[in-house]
């Protein structure tokens, strides 16, 4: 055994984990950072907010599969926890790691110290406090078990001492673990051959099957086994936006995203399907439209890693607890003798839907209507993207845009999606490209995402970070029109847009006030230019696109088929 400091512990053993990058506000675990600095070669990312520490760490995390790492002192673990929300609700593995109270403090009303301990348990995996250094090796190693092990999620430690420091300075006898990346999945469950042979028999006997690939999938690797499963069976194929990525849009077979963020032919195929497979999927009311696409009495087939999702929505279920890619392979090999024949017909129904639907939007989205249509804009940046693109969308109408209306069309292009943290998107873009340093990140965010951690530009800057950030300008909180004609009548008056305007800023400009290179586009035809310069220059780049602020994104654009 090998005496060290509790701080020379967690830094040895973070970068022996994989850990590339860590982020965090000051000052916490200080002496951690400094042997960090000695010893390895991890980053050290200071940021303007403890949630913006975490959003960098979820980007992190979602861009590589491996634990992103946020840290804070005891006085921002309210902060901390709050940031963890979405990669929680995303399924993202993500460690934070907060400071706590002092035994001689706890409960005397000490400067800044309240339990924050409590706050993590609805938004984490798990919540452990580690009292004593010497549990610091097994409760390290088992959050990062925590995070990775079946459905990933976030893991929080809660270390002793305000800064965390009561653990940095203890003595421990501990060694190093051997280098060992810690990633996602960290083990693969084998699916039973009986509830394969039972799904099997479903999806062949089914004449209007569907398969929706989940994030399960693309945190499985199991991209080429799904597409391979549908040309199998002749099933047309969804994903949901957690699953954007892995599906070509170009493939015959691809019919975009159900659900609120969606298409409105993909609810319509749905609607009309005998059978949805589900893979990956909490079956969640993002992706079903609250249940309704499809109906509760669809036959279902559900594999995921997590038992208690099976059947949770849907009673007539044929359930799968498996890894992904592994029960895919099961039912390829089981599935080898199906008659692809039988859904000809439906292969060219949901063919026609989707065609009708594209064809409905051509106005908009060749539109050279100036201010800008956000619809061609997001047409336009799926046309233009660089072939290592790894777009991260901002929730709300940017996961509305980038959800219906950009198309992946390579095999090396990558998709990230807020789980509902508006904000979200520019600091998560940081801390994927900081861990991707082989992809061009390309944020999709609003203006008003983009003023929640408007300060992380500085963060981009000062690390030189290459990331691009379109921002769909519309001086506004545009999504919020329908629910204040609601409130307000029937129709907008009085001083309804004190509720959702902004005023009108160059943001161009004001990224350049934050070391960020900033570019205005007025025109559709400035864009692809724009974006060319901006991957071509070596440091961030915001580009600022002034957009039409009377329209709203189709949410939950299922009008016809729920007619």
């Amino acid at each position: 055994m090998t005496e060290q400091t509790g701080a020379e512990y967690l830094a040895r053993t973070l970068d022996a984990y994989g850990v590339s990058a860590v982020f965090l506000v000051p000052t916490s675990l200080s002496a951690t950072l400094v042997t960090m600095e000695r010893e390895t070669e991890i980053k050290r990312i200071v940021t303007h907010g403890e949630k913006a520490a975490a959003y960098m760490a979820d980007g992190y995390a979602r861009a590589t599969g491996r634990p992103g790492v946020c840290m804070a002192q005891n006085i921002g673990g309210a902060n901390l926890a709050a940031g963890l929300r979405d990669p929680y609700l995303g399924c993202s593995p993500v460690i934070a790691l907060t400071g706590g109270p002092y035994e001689f403090s706890r409960g005397r009303n000490y400067y800044q110290e309240i339990e924050d301990f409590p706050l993590f348990k609805p938004v984490t995996k798990s919540s452990r406090q580690v009292l004593d250094a010497a549990r610091l090796p097994d409760q390290l190693d088992q959050a990062f078990r925590d995070a990775t092990v079946g459905k990933p999620g976030p893991a929080h430690l809660e270390l002793a001492g305000h800064t965390g420091d009561t653990i940095e300075n203890q003595r421990i006898d501990a060694e190093i673990p051997d280098a060992n990346i810690r990633q996602v999945p960290a083990a693969r469950i084998s699916p039973n051959p009986a509830d394969i042979a039972r799904a099997a028999e479903a999806l062949r006997s089914a004449q209007r099957p569907v398969i929706v690939a989940g994030g399960g999938v693309r945190a499985s690797g199991a991209g080429d086994e799904v597409v391979a499963l549908a040309e199998l069976l002749g099933a047309p194929l969804a994903t949901s936006l957690n699953g954007k990525d892995t599906v070509p849009a170009g493939h015959p077979l691809a019919i975009g995203i159900p659900g609120l963020y969606s298409r409105a032919s993909a609810n319509e195929i749905l609607l009309e399907a005998d059978l949805v497979f589900y893979i990956g999927s909490q079956t969640g009311s993002q992706l079903t439209l609250t249940w309704q696409v499809p109906p509760p009495s669809t036959q279902i087939v559900h594999l995921d890693i997590e038992p208690q999702e099976l059947g949770r929505h849907y009673p007539n279920t044929v359930p799968i607890v498996s890894d992904a890619k592994l029960g895919l392979i099961a039912l390829l090999s089981a599935l080898s003798d199906v008659d692809r024949s039988r859904t000809a017909d439906w292969v060219a129904r949901a063919r026609t839907l989707g065609e009708r639907w594209r064809r409905d939007l051509t106005d908009r989205l060749e539109s050279d209507a100036t201010p800008i249509r956000p619809e061609r804009l997001a047409h336009e940046l799926g046309q233009i993207l660089p072939d290592n693109a790894l777009v991260v969308a901002d929730t709300g109408h940017a996961g509305m845009w980038t959800g219906g209306y950009l198309d992946l069309a390579g095999p090396n292009q990558g998709f990230l999606r807020a789980a509902g943290s508006l904000g979200w998107g520019l600091p998560a873009g940081i801390g994927a490209q900081i861990a991707r340093p082989d992809a061009q990140v390309v944020v999709f965010t609003g203006d008003g995402g983009l003023m929640y951690h408007l300060a992380e530009l500085e963060t981009a800057a000062r690390w030189n970070v290459p990331l691009v950030v379109v921002v769909n300008d519309n001086r506004s909180l545009n999504q919020e029109i329908n629910p204040y004609t609601v409130a307000y009548g029937g129709s907008l008056n009085g001083r309804h847009h004190e509720l959702w305007h902004f005023t009108d800023l160059d943001l161009a400009k004001v990224a350049e006030s934050l070391g960020v290179t900033g570019i205005r586009v007025t025109r559709p035809q400035d864009f692809e230019p724009a974006l060319a310069r901006a991957v071509a220059l070596n440091g961030p780049v915001l580009i600022d696109v002034v957009t039409d602020i009377d329209i709203i994104a189709p949410k939950g654009s299922a009008a016809r088929a729920l007619s």
